[in-house]
């Protein structure tokens, strides 16, 4: 649920050469407003080509997998299907990869060195320090019917007694336990919040990132649904979990994957939705554009140009399943408006956005979250619910999407809910001035102290 100025989705690089060496280590920083991000490529020779790994030190993501690669005439180009991202860049006898980063058809420019970049110091001063005042188990669990093993930390009260749990279920794009990104860890602040507080918590990488196996490009969010069930299944298990009190916190997408496991779980006791979604992605990604350009000041005529080339694109994908004609199609559509989109990114090189943005429909991840409606498991959820947003999320926008979770929740006939909207958080739940993600990096603040107090309350009050 990310716009392309929330430049934080990465994957795997593999690519050919004609000549220079190209394998070893490749460093460069993705520079958006206030943001840095840090990227790390290592190149390994194969015996069939190369292959590579991307590290994203900035979000604790390392060796992410990658989608089509093309090295020709020292020309690069690359493209992460599930993240709606390419690259294209020139590599140059200086050793140096001068490209452009695209996302969505929104670009930055890239440039890729044999330079280590060093991390800038960042104050966090919500993140927690070991010791830590409570029982921690690091944890290995198998899915139930798949071939990968999610990697997660238990966190609990006491190492003896029975307590209840909630699962930490992580927003789009690969994501480790922490939900680390830009040097915020929430999701280990959330954790040691609420462990304090009496209340377990289990986090955990997602499916093939970090140390978790599996293959995070070809899943959907019903897929990662399935990991979560399958991280119940394992607590129902263990005698210190009280297994009529698991629950489940999701953030952004995860929002909408703890609806999807309660309506077919009667194991889940509440879930707490963080930014969830109440509309289809369809809705989303055209209000995010919407809002998200505004925040950041473009102009209202290219801001309408990008919306009506979106919702054109948008409407092909959602009305066709086929993903070999879903990239034809929006390929032919793109090309009908080269005209438009030269006004929209007039520095672009319009084929490399062309055939970004047909990349990106090729997605399943992508394809289902544009066509998924929400509503589908909110009208089957019937635990507790407690969905928050924040006033000023650009991501996933309070107004719209928690009055229909309310509407959802009443068709559902569920008599336990609390839907709030908080004064002046934004979609990481940070107090902050306008909202955009270009302030993501710059608050220090990882958690609303807020935020904190009333999802502690309210999970005590079911779990009493």
């Amino acid at each position: 649920m990310k716009k392309i100025s929330f430049l934080f989705l990465f994957s795997v690089l593999s690519f050919l050469t004609n000549g220079q060496e190209i394998t070893g280590q490749w460093n460069g920083v993705l520079s958006f407003q206030s943001i840095e991000l840090r990227l790390i490529i290592h190149i390994k020779q194969e015996s069939n080509g190369y292959s590579a790994t991307l590290d994203s030190p900035d979000q604790g993501a390392n060796g992410l997998p990658a989608s089509s690669v093309d090295f020709k005439n020292d020309s690069l180009f690359f493209s992460i299907n599930n993240l709606g991202v390419a690259y294209q860049g020139l590599l140059g006898t200086d050793e140096i990869i001068k490209g452009t980063f695209t996302q969505n058809g929104q670009s930055l420019p890239l440039n890729l060195s044999r330079e280590e970049i060093a991390k800038k110091e960042i104050k966090r001063p919500q993140e927690p320090t070991e010791p830590y005042p409570y029982y921690v188990e690091d944890l290995i669990i198998q899915h139930q019917s798949e071939d990968h093993e999610l990697a997660a930390t238990l966190t609990l009260p006491n190492k003896d007694g029975s307590f209840p749990v909630a699962i930490l279920i992580s927003g789009s794009g690969p994501q480790n336990r922490n939900e680390e990104l830009l040097n915020h860890k929430p999701f280990l602040v959330i954790a040691d919040y609420l462990t304090r507080n009496g209340i377990g918590v289990l986090r955990f990488d997602d499916r093939g990132v970090a140390q978790s196996t599996g293959n995070f490009e070809a899943a959907t969010s019903a897929d990662f649904a399935t990991d979560v069930e399958s991280i119940i299944h394992y607590l129902k298990t263990r005698a210190d979990i009280d297994t009529s009190q698991i629950g489940l916190i999701g953030h952004s997408e995860g929002g909408l994957i703890a609806p999807m496991v309660a309506a077919e779980s009667d194991d889940v006791a509440f879930i707490v939705m963080l930014a969830g979604p109440g509309v289809s992605g369809y809705d989303i990604l055209l209000a995010q554009s919407r809002l998200i350009s505004a925040a950041d000041g473009t102009d209202q005529k290219q801001l309408n140009l990008e919306l009506d080339l979106l919702q054109g694109a948008l409407d092909i994908i959602k009305s066709e399943n086929d993903p070999v004609l879903v990239k034809e199609k929006v390929s032919d559509y793109l090309k009908a408006r080269k005209s438009i989109i030269s006004q929209i990114a007039p520095s672009e090189d319009i084929d490399t956005y062309i055939r970004s943005f047909a990349e990106q429909t090729t997605s399943p991840w992508y394809q289902f979250f544009i066509s998924y409606d929400p509503g589908t498991s909110l009208r089957q959820t019937t635990c507790a619910v407690l969905a928050l947003n924040g006033d000023k999320d650009l991501q996933v926008p309070a107004d719209m999407n928690l009055s229909k979770i309310e509407e959802h929740l009443k068709a559902a006939g569920n008599a336990n809910f609390t839907i709030k909207s908080l004064n002046n958080l934004n979609h990481l739940f940070q107090e902050c001035s306008t909202g955009s993600p270009s302030e993501y990096a710059d608050i220090e603040q990882t958690f609303s102290p807020t935020a904190l107090a009333l999802m502690k309350d309210w999970i005590i009050e079911q779990v009493k």
